[in-house]
């Protein structure tokens, strides 16, 4: 697996505990951004675990310590449905976050889903290229602050999923699926990033997160390997997913792991 600049999992007793050191974590990459580079960009993810940190970033004890007039919200993924339908991350975001904080329409960058899938794909990689800029290597000159991943079942992440290969050059790919098409960000993109953070609840986790961490890379097999970012890299997971990690696997890796009381 290719090592960031700083690699490291850390295990929380339980899913409480794994939503509150997530959202500190937010808060403090909300503060470090903004106060280096005036905004605070920030790349978000679909799923239960994800959304018991938004539902708590918009309580009054973390909300507040966040400066929503500065913040740009994108998304990593998104599934090919209308923004009101169930299945729509954007929806979930909007329902636990968005809608209780001070975010306007116009930093919330949703992928326009309910699009033909190659139509949407291009036109969120326009919208990306607009906020981010373009380097000369053609992916982004300016990192994302933060990026917020999951891990699935069968070792995807955002819409990457086993078997598929990535697109040089694309920041921003349609991809067919069962019972909806898909919208991904790229791992290029994914990685532009000054720190990402995946959040990993559950015992149903434990097994794909120690092949991602202490397995041979398979970036096919495998598509959570294919994060490695710029910045740094956090694994934050709770007790029961982290259960099958091996600790000298880690080690040999460079991988720090570190359990926290609470």
């Amino acid at each position: 697996m290719e090592l960031t600049n700083t690699l490291r999992v850390d295990v929380f007793p339980d899913a409480a505990a794994l939503t509150r050191g997530a959202a500190e974590a937010v808060v403090r990459a909300a503060a470090r951004a903004c106060r280096l580079r005036g905004r605070f960009i920030w790349c978000v993810c679909g799923g239960q675990t994800p959304r018991a940190l938004y539902e708590l970033l918009a309580t009054d004890a973390f909300a507040k310590r966040i400066d929503w007039t500065r913040t740009e919200l994108c998304f990593g993924d998104e599934r090919c449905v209308t923004p009101d339908d169930p299945s729509s991350n954007y929806r979930m975001v909007w329902q636990a976050l968005v809608r209780h904080v001070a975010l306007a329409p116009s930093q919330v960058h949703r992928i326009e889903a309910e699009r033909a899938p190659l139509v949407a794909a291009d036109a969120y990689e326009t919208q990306l290229k607009q906020l981010l800029g373009v380097s000369a290597s053609g992916f982004p000159s300016r990192h994302f602050d933060l990026v917020l991943l999951g891990l699935g079942d069968d070792g995807h992440t955002a819409s990457l999923f086993p078997g598929s290969l990535d697109e040089p050059g694309r920041w921003v790919s349609a991809r067919p699926g069962q019972p909806f098409w898909r919208i991904t960000l790229t791992p290029g993109v994914l990685n532009a990033s000054q720190a990402t953070l995946f959040l990993v609840s559950g015992a149903q986790k434990a097994a794909q997160l120690a092949r991602v961490l202490c397995a041979p890379a398979d970036l096919v097999g495998v598509p959570a390997q294919r994060i490695a970012p710029a910045g740094t890299l956090t694994w934050l997971a709770d007790r029961a997913a982290a259960a099958r990690l091996d600790p000298d696997a880690l080690e040999r890796s460079a991988i720090r792991l570190t359990e926290t009381a609470r």
